[in-house]
């Protein structure tokens, strides 16, 4: 289970005074459980996925996986324990673009003590799951936008998080690749997974089976 507890997050305008982007967040998600948060652009919906994600610190509170406080850990340890425990999917897929699909996967797993071996037999499987076997050996500059976000995917899933974290994957997608990453979301959470997406689609949000949304910097009920 993620939990964040009393997460506070204020910036800085550029020309003066402050922002206060998440209020006293409270949010639980259980293994197993797809959950969405909604709201418009600006709401703080990428800051809490952030702070969820231990990317970034909050001002106040904590963030917790199990028992596990992740907010007072020093860098390296918080690093380590962020590869071992999130996959992260984001609507501008963030693929290296020197790297073919296949090597812009395997670097997912740098920061994890894999077999190389079991690495690329885990690699091979989640590229055939998701189509893209045929392109294992093209650069991303060669794929369609649908192509990049399965790569994107499979590069998320590579390590076998035990939460992911999902920015409006499919933003930019057509309506038959985002039937795929959804879908592919709802069976990560049915084996047990944890799954938290930010999106402005209230479409979208209703997929999940837990829907909140961020509105004046705190969580309501989406529902």
């Amino acid at each position: 289970m993620i939990a964040l507890r009393h997460i506070t997050k204020t910036f800085t305008r550029k020309h003066g005074g402050s922002i206060d982007v998440l209020r006293e967040v409270d949010l639980q998600v259980a293994a197993g459980v797809f959950a969405s948060v909604s709201g418009a652009s600006g709401s703080g919906k990428s800051t809490l996925l952030l702070i969820a994600g231990s990317l970034l610190r909050p001002d106040r509170g904590q963030v917790s996986i199990g028992d596990q406080d992740f907010t007072g850990l020093d860098p390296d340890r918080r690093s380590a324990l962020r590869a071992a425990t999130f996959g992260f999917v984001f609507q501008r897929f963030h693929l290296l673009p020197y790297l073919t699909v296949r090597e812009n996967v395997l670097a997912a797993t740098v920061a994890r003590p894999l077999d190389r071996a079991a690495a690329e037999s885990r690699i091979g499987d989640l590229l055939g799951r998701f189509g893209l076997a045929h392109r294992a050996d093209h650069l991303p500059a060669e794929l369609s936008v649908g192509e990049m976000q399965r790569v994107a995917l499979a590069r998320a899933l590579v390590n076998r998080p035990k939460v992911l974290l999902a920015d409006e994957p499919t933003g930019s997608l057509d309506p038959e690749n985002a039937e795929i990453v959804i879908r592919c979301f709802a069976e990560f959470a049915a084996d047990g997974g944890t799954v938290l997406l930010a999106t402005h689609d209230p479409a979208l949000a209703t997929r999940a089976g837990v829907s909140l949304s961020l509105r004046d910097g705190r969580l309501h009920s989406g529902r």
